[in-house]
């Protein structure tokens, strides 16, 4: 998979992707939970916040606006 392909999936231009790679841009929720769809891995394994590449079970909030999952978070 090339970066202009992923770029193409997730709707932003190749340079965009490539920012996100060198960590010159953040890279937005929606987008990271695509990657993350995408590789069929979870958001935490991306952040190298756990080295466990298993999705987790959908909770309720996946179907949530993502004004409430904000909500609650804070």
């Amino acid at each position: 998979m090339t970066q202009k392909q992923l770029a193409e999936y997730l709707g932003v231009h190749q340079t965009t992707y490539s920012d996100y790679e060198l960590g010159r841009l953040n890279i937005p929720l929606r987008t990271l939970c695509s990657i993350a769809d995408f590789y069929g891995v979870s958001t935490d394994y991306l952040l190298r916040r756990t080295s466990n590449p298993e999705p987790y079970e959908r909770s309720f909030l996946a179907n949530r606006p993502i004004n409430m999952i904000k909500a609650i978070c804070i």
